[in-house]
């Protein structure tokens, strides 16, 4: 669909406020589609195809499992400002994501994704990010429609294989820090504001003679400003890169990772 045509969206003789809303609508309807096709054919894709292929990171047949939910949902205030390219991506459609508390001694400060390590008492990833997002932000799990699951990614940095779990927010709940020592902030990130390449940059690591350079995004909420980096950009990156959500954006920009020590 074109913009004209977006724009052009509602009943004839609506008011712009009605055009909007319907365009809105189409594109919640259209992204939730996208999701369903993708963790339809993620799983069974050739092995080259797969977001974990695409990420391209190395496999460790020791790493052990985990699952993280990636929850989009409709904004209820505070919509974008940026009118993606894609048709699918509405101004109001987000993303949850939480800050990791910065006294933490793994991941401190990092922007992540809800999620954990499968415990022995889950019956598996879907289970395992459920519990993990309720632990951590407090949502109510019965308002999430799961989608489904894509193929495990591995994560060496940390030993595991992380099993991405799509959901879609039927019936947003109110979320928060639930425990300050674990999280620093929780919030819902416009995805249009994500895609925007004013945004959009990486970061870059240097470890002895090896240097490391990764997708990052700046999002600014109202808990603060955020960088989104590791391994969450990189799922990010590559999501949106299979949906065809992505918009040409500046991959020389370097953005400065907080607090990283050398």
């Amino acid at each position: 669909m074109t913009r004209d045509s977006r724009d052009a969206a509602g009943p004839v003789g609506a008011t712009p406020g009605a055009r909007l809303a319907a365009a809105a609508s189409a594109g919640h309807q259209d992204a939730r589609r996208q999701l369903l096709q993708l963790v339809s054919t993620d799983p069974m894709a050739a092995r080259r195809d797969s977001l974990a292929a695409l990420l391209g990171l190395p496999d460790d047949p020791d790493a052990r499992p985990a699952a993280v939910l990636i929850l989009f949902g409709v904004l209820d205030d505070t919509p974008s400002a940026h009118r993606a390219s894609a048709a699918a991506v509405s101004r109001d459609l987000d993303v949850l994501l939480l800050a990791r508390a910065t006294t933490l001694r793994s991941h401190a400060g990092q922007v992540a994704f809800p999620g954990g390590r499968l415990e022995p008492d889950d019956s598996g990833p879907v289970a395992a990010a459920l519990r993990e997002a309720q632990e951590e932000t407090g949502l109510d799990p019965d308002g999430v429609d799961v989608l489904g699951t894509l193929a495990e990614v591995p994560l060496p940095y940390s030993s595991h294989r992380v099993t991405p779990v799509l959901g879609w927010w039927r019936e947003p709940s109110p979320v928060r820090a639930v425990d300050v020592a674990e999280s620093a902030a929780v919030f819902r990130a416009p995805v249009a504001d994500l895609l925007d390449p004013a945004n959009r940059g990486c970061t870059v690591i240097d470890r002895g003679p090896r240097r490391h350079r990764a997708p990052a995004f700046q999002v600014r909420t109202e808990t603060g400003e955020h960088l989104v980096w590791g391994f969450t950009a990189m799922l990010l990156d590559g999501l949106f890169d299979r949906l065809g959500w992505t918009e040409p954006w500046d991959r020389m920009r370097r953005l400065a990772i907080p607090n990283l020590l050398p």
